[in-house]
């Protein structure tokens, strides 16, 4: 029987050796599950590390400085240098405040307490303001006056070397910590901060290509913006922690935190551009088509000068800096050619042609920010450079409001805590009051911090358990350090491997800190089932606590938390009106963004909130914007030319600047009536200084920008897609709905 000439064509595959299998699976291991591992060995032998050198200084609680390494521990030894530094600063603050309130109050148990609530309170405060490593410092000052204030303020007398003992413990483990970390098979920052700029900025050419191109829709730009708000605060955390452990970091941090600021500027700028041509896609008028049809050649001469000659985006700094020779060049060209096809425009309206004026402006400050964005990247290739020279940092912000209410929640769980072991006389009240007001603080910034303190609490109650067991049935049976440190390491390193999985974090941070905290013995170890059982049941009872106490007292994840955000959101455009204009547009996006962040983590599980919220943010960039450069534009006429705009266009201007942030503050049918009509009236204002006479170029190109943000600002306020849509009479609910014909591209 003949057999086909392909037989061996079509056989399958020889099956891989069991040799190249074996060697494949340990390249994937190493590759995924590698630097785990590598991590908690890191970890695991700083804390045993600490915990021998405190035994070695016969320190009073060596298990202090274990615990410290696993607080302060994070994969980048520039996470725990930056972590490290705030600790110590939070420390020593915290201890100074102990000297001056067992000085004031050892005598008055109750005003001890009261002050310490207060004083808890307030670093609360500061802790859930400031959202970065800076919040640490504020969580040690508190928590410090708590953990060694309390039994100080019991024994006065041992005030100083209580102080001095626990800053010592801290030290420890702070430099064993550092050190393990950046000595062996150390991970730095900086290759992160590569692959968030690197893939930003490629993710961002994507972006224009596809939104000038006409295929995003807006669900799509909801979620691109949101990642791009996420990346925009985990770069700033990077670069602040990197510049602890790298030089090379430090030369280029202001360029880094520009960046940042130019990011943001050039995402309002396209998301400007594409709402505009999205309601002039909405508009089936002929002279809407005109403009689109004029406008498309250019959208598409945009993402070529992104790509490298071999086809590929741009994505290194060294790519960008031909890159920006090209948007250079492009920049310089594109005014005369807008003019030339504004020329040949047969357009049957005042709006249409206001609609391409419009379109074409923010064009020209898409390619401008584009420009300065690809420049500062492009400049990371240089130790030193002048694009380094920038003030203005983004620093992410916790709402006052929400802080304050963590600050008094976090005060009041002390007091009740505190005056049921004052009624009580319970053994170890101050253990559950302490370590209450202390999770009380760190955890206030998480999204869900009533879930967060459950699943600490149930790794607390494995390490009760855990340590029952190793206190009273493996301890007495250990000689000396080595066999003490060989018996802790199965469960620390269980507990740190379980801490690198986002699901098991809060469970093995649970056990991290409060398996040593009950089974390792002090230098003078003490075997008492009783006080075990009283501690163990103290910190069972301070999370509980805490726990109910986020449930009841103003829970951040209630709608109440989402709608004071989205308040403040709409405060934006009134600062946007009123504040002083040096650095404005940066302090308006980067708060902007951050609330938009907030609102973000709080409503994971609340998309209609989420979609709501988003429209907000984007009324609020584009309005809020739009004023910015049009109070920057009239700022320079008032100076420069101040009889180009006749008294009632400063008037119609200024009438304008009211109403809109009412509109804001209060949003409603008659404020909305009131900031459109002032809107169409510094419309017709400016079209009439405009004239049908001769001006010269520079005068007339003035006054169409002008015009062009007031346009804009028409536009955005009447979008249908816009939660204002509502307010416009005879409005049809929220158009926040992406099945809207508006929602496609208009090119």
């Amino acid at each position: 029987m003949n057999q086909p000439a392909n037989t061996k064509a079509n056989a399958a595959p020889a099956p891989a050796s069991f040799g190249t299998q074996l060697r494949e699976a340990a390249s994937d291991w190493l590759r995924n599950d590698g630097p785990n591992w590598i991590y908690v060995f890191k970890m695991v032998f700083a804390g045993l590390l600490a915990l021998g050198i405190g035994y070695a200084l016969d320190l009073e609680s060596p298990r202090s400085a274990l615990i410290t390494v696993f607080i302060v521990m994070q994969p980048q030894s520039g996470m725990i240098l930056a972590k490290s530094f705030y600790r110590v600063i939070g420390t020593l603050i915290g201890s100074v405040a102990i000297v001056v309130f067992v000085g004031l109050f050892a005598q008055t148990p109750e005003l001890f307490l009261l002050a310490s609530a207060l004083w808890i309170g307030l670093c609360t405060v500061g802790s859930a303001h400031n959202r970065n490593f800076r919040s640490y410092g504020f969580v040690l000052s508190g928590y410090t006056v708590a953990l060694i204030g309390l039994p100080a303020a019991l024994n006065p007398g041992i005030t100083f070397d209580s102080v001095m003992t626990r800053v010592t413990e801290i030290t420890v483990g702070i430099v064993c910590a550092g050190l393990v970390s950046a000595l062996v098979f150390p991970q730095a920052s900086a290759p992160g901060l590569v692959r968030i700029i690197r893939g930003r900025f490629s993710a961002f050419v994507d972006l224009i290509g596809a939104t000038l191109g006409g295929t995003t829709e807006r669900k799509q730009l909801e979620a691109t913006n949101a990642r791009f708000v996420g990346d925009i605060i985990g770069l700033e955390a990077l670069r602040s922690s990197a510049i602890f452990e790298d030089p090379e970091i430090r030369l280029r941090s202001g360029r880094l935190t520009r960046m940042n600021s130019e990011f943001m500027a050039l995402s309002t700028r396209v998301h400007a551009l594409h709402q505009l041509m999205n309601r002039l896609h909405a508009n089936p008028a002929t002279s809407a088509q005109t403009v689109i049809a004029a406008l498309s050649p250019y959208f598409k001469e945009v993402q070529p000068l992104l790509t490298r000659e071999s086809g590929e985006p741009v994505m290194s700094a060294l790519d960008a800096a031909d890159a920006a020779l090209k948007l250079e060049a492009y920049k310089r060209e594109l005014p005369r050619r807008v003019r030339a096809t504004r020329d040949t425009l047969a357009l049957d309206s005042d709006s249409a042609m206001l609609d391409f004026d419009t379109a074409s402006e923010l064009l020209y400050r898409v390619i401008e920010e584009l420009h300065a964005y690809t420049l500062t990247y492009a400049s990371l290739t240089q130790r030193r450079h002048e694009r380094e020279e920038w003030e203005h940092v983004y620093s992410p912000k916790t709402s006052m409001t929400t802080a304050l209410i963590a600050g008094a929640r976090a005060s009041i769980t002390l007091l009740l805590l505190s005056a049921f072991w004052l009624a009580s006389g319970w053994p170890s009240g101050d253990v559950a009051a302490l370590n209450a007001a202390a999770f009380c603080a760190i955890t206030s910034a998480a999204p869900d911090p009533a879930k967060a303190t459950r699943t600490v609490a149930i790794g607390v109650v494995f390490a009760a358990i855990a340590g029952y067991f190793y206190t009273f049935h493996i301890l007495p049976r250990l000689d000396g350090y080595w066999m003490l440190a060989a018996a802790l390491m199965p469960v620390l390193m269980l507990a740190v491997l379980l801490t690198t999985k986002p699901k098991w974090a809060g469970y093995g941070l649970g056990i991290c800190i409060f398996f040593p905290f009950l089974a390792v013995p002090d230098n003078f170890a003490h075997f008492n089932a009783a006080g075990y059982l009283n501690e163990a049941i103290a910190l069972m009872v301070s999370l509980v606590v805490t726990a109910v106490a986020f449930m009841l007292l103003l829970p951040p994840t209630t709608d109440w938390t989402v709608r004071v955000l989205e308040k403040q959101l709409r405060k934006q455009v009134v600062d946007a009106c009123f504040g002083k204009l040096g650095h404005l547009a940066l302090k308006f996006e980067s708060g902007t963004r951050d609330l938009m962040h907030q609102i973000t983590m709080l409503t994971s599980s609340r998309p209609t909130l989420r979609q709501n919220a988003f429209g907000w943010m984007f009324a609020t960039l584009e309005i809020g914007h739009a004023i910015i450069e049009l109070r920057t534009e009239l700022n320079g006429i008032r100076t420069e030319a101040p009889d180009l705009l006749p008294p009632s266009a400063y008037a119609a201007l200024n009438r304008l600047r009211e109403t809109v942030p009412a509109l804001f503050g209060a949003p409603g049918r008659d404020t909305m009536a009131a900031a459109l009509a002032a809107n169409d009236s510094a419309i017709v204002e400016v079209q009439r200084a405009i004239g049908p006479h001769y001006r010269e170029r520079s005068e007339r190109h003035r006054l169409q920008r002008t015009l062009s943000y007031l346009h804009f600002i028409r536009t955005a306020l009447l979008d249908e897609q816009s939660p204002l849509h509502t307010m416009r009479a005879g409005g049809a609910g929220n158009a926040n709905n992406s099945s809207n014909p508006g929602a496609r591209h208009a090119t």
